[in-house]
């Protein structure tokens, strides 16, 4: 190399000069892509969003690290299996052909891939801890439970921010697993507290053992500098009064009194303050220095005051006190009742208030919140509510539809979000049609607005009566609530299918039908509706189409929408109930 330079003219020096320089501008080139592709991640979770699809898939493919603030779960679980199921041994079992909606049962058939998986890859100590477990358990649904949760929160724990917080709402069924794996993924020393939740009044059912009226929430933090907003119990007017007895002559400021002495192992000689002129001294010690009651005293020459025994007290106003600090113990918060206005009909919901104190203690406004779990998205509309940022993952259309609905209900078009995962083309909708048809299903009904029938809970049709979902609307002219039937078929239709939709319709006596196919329909279909006339709203003389079809491949390649009477959340309260109930003597709808 020396010689070639020398013939060069050039120095070894400047040689190496310029290899570092073209070294240097590699690893800037390097760090300026790895850079935009972060800020660009970053840029696109600032926005609100719902996702549909496995969380483990999204939070590994788009969510970066230590990017959320705080996360908030509520994993499902079979809580009602009883111990000898949930730890059956699943090998050679046949998986079954559908699960539920909802369905919060795991099988080891689901859960093998990731156990290899976490074999594989997983830090020494949480291979050792899912090991021992599968030692213990063997191949049941609980080790797939416990599986699947580990990936997940070790995931979690990644895009979790060094200040961020996470909540773990579990039940008896399984929390003195998740607890051992939650000190394992987090570190023992980065668990702050067992919120126990009293969630329930009781059942009354058990006869021999105690009725379980509680649920346990994990709270971890990422490191030991997060994100803490103590939260208090704002006390009654009675309480008040009891707690501060005297009321200040001068201003009418209701107050109590406690000692200025405390005692204090700082102190081991006498101390003196000088309070209004005079010397007092003690043994104990002082809550105040010097310079504090000096200050205090300018401020305020009534904050202390000399009882009978001439002794120093100081004054503690009601109108200064910020209530009784929240602990661990959280009884205040009441379970959703049948009745309770936001029950949404999803089996586990979780009051408001509940995630409301979470985010409240764990966040600040403008941070950004994630539930892996969303399912109806209680996490997701108290987040809206206190101006967090949010993120809400869930497996189900249903449950994407259901927050999109709670969101424009309470929300209106202040909120704005992206929803991600879901059909955006012809192409995906009729790939989501081969994979899942009752996702597809549930997803097609969204575009009308429809609702399920036969129960959110049930992934089938309306007890094979031909009901797919119902869409609810208020009748302008009589005011009274209405129904359109809707039908959905992914394979291929015909005009015997309109003939169904008719006959449907004409026994549930509802006011419209709607057969969303994957593909257009035929002339000879599309003349069959037509033949069913219309539905008509005199006052406003308005009339609509009383059999329509609407074709998923219309809808996203020529704009195609339903004619439809405007949807009313009114009419879905009133017929909450209607939409499962069954007439014994003639089966139709109670509409």
């Amino acid at each position: 190399m020396k010689s070639r330079c020398w013939i060069l003219g050039i120095s070894e020096k400047k040689v190496v000069f310029v290899f570092a320089i073209r070294l240097r501008l590699s690893a800037i080139s390097h760090w300026l892509s790895a850079r935009i592709t972060i800020d660009h991640q970053l840029s696109t979770i600032m926005e609100n969003t719902l996702y549909y699809g496995d969380n483990l898939k999204v939070m590994r493919e788009s969510i970066p690290d230590e990017a959320v603030d705080l996360v908030y779960l509520d994993p499902p679980f079979n809580s009602n299996a009883t111990y000898n199921i949930l730890f059956r041994d699943e090998l050679g079992m046949i998986p079954p052909s559908q699960t539920q909606a909802f369905s919060d049962t795991w099988h080891w058939y689901d859960a093998a891939e990731e156990y290899d998986d976490l074999r594989k890859n997983a830090p020494e100590k949480i291979r050792r801890v899912i090991d021992g477990f599968y030692d213990f358990m063997g191949p049941c649904p609980m080790m797939a439970y416990l599986v699947m949760m580990t990936g997940r929160l070790l995931e979690l724990k990644r895009i979790l921010k060094k200040t961020g917080s996470i909540y773990l709402h579990c039940d008896h069924t399984a929390s003195h697993y998740l607890k051992h794996l939650s000190d394992y993924i987090f570190g023992a020393e980065n668990f702050r507290n067992e919120i126990v939740w009293k969630r329930t009044l009781g059942h009354h059912l058990a006869t021999k053992r105690f009725d379980v009226m509680v649920d346990s929430i994990f709270f971890y933090t990422k490191s030991n500098d997060f994100i803490f907003n103590p939260q208090y119990h704002q006390l009654t007017n009675e309480e008040i009064e009891k707690k501060f007895p005297f009321i200040e002559e001068e201003t009418g400021r209701r107050f109590t009194h406690e000692k200025l002495e405390q005692a204090s192992n700082e102190y081991s000689k006498k101390q003196t303050r000088e309070i209004f002129g005079k010397v007092y001294t003690t043994d104990l010690g002082w809550r105040w220095t010097q310079k504090t009651i000096n200050e205090r005293l300018r401020e305020n020459p009534r904050c202390i005051i000399l009882t009978g025994g001439d002794r120093p007290r100081y004054k503690r106003y009601s109108d200064e006190y910020q209530g009784r600090k929240i602990g661990n113990l959280w009884t205040d918060i009441q379970p959703l009742g049948s009745m309770a206005r936001e029950r949404m009909g999803y089996p586990t919901q979780k009051p408001l208030a509940l995630l409301e104190r979470i985010i409240k203690t764990s966040s600040n406004p403008g941070d950004l919140v994630l539930d892996p779990f969303c399912g109806c998205g209680t996490t997701i509309e108290a987040a809206e509510k206190l101006k967090r940022r949010w993120i809400g993952i869930d497996i189900t259309h249903l449950a994407i539809e259901k927050i999109t609905e709670r969101l424009e209900k309470n929300f209106s078009l202040q909120c704005e979000f992206k929803i991600k995962g879901r059909p955006e083309d012809y192409p995906s909708a009729a790939a989501l049609a081969l994979q899942d048809k009752y996702e597809f299903q549930w997803w097609a009904l969204s575009l009308v607005h429809g609702r399920p029938f036969g129960g959110e809970g049930e992934k089938k049709k309306g007890a094979d009566r031909g009901i797919d979902g119902v869409y609810l609307f208020i009748d302008e002219k009589t005011k009274q609530s209405r129904s359109a039937i809707i039908s959905v078929k992914a394979g291929k239709t015909g005009p015997v299918h309109i003939r169904e939709l008719k006959g449907t319709v004409e026994r549930e006596k509802a006011a419209m039908g709607i057969l969303i196919t994957l593909d257009p329909p035929t002339k000879e279909m599309l003349n069959e509706a037509a033949a069913a006339g219309y539905y008509e709203v005199e006052d406003y003389s308005k009339r609509y189409p009383k059999i329509q079809i609407l074709s998923i491949k219309e809808y996203f390649e020529e704009n195609q929408r339903a004619n439809l009477p405007p949807f009313r959340s009114r009419a879905a309260t009133i017929l909450k109930k209607a939409i499962t109930k069954k007439n014994k003597k003639q089966n139709h709808l109670d509409i």
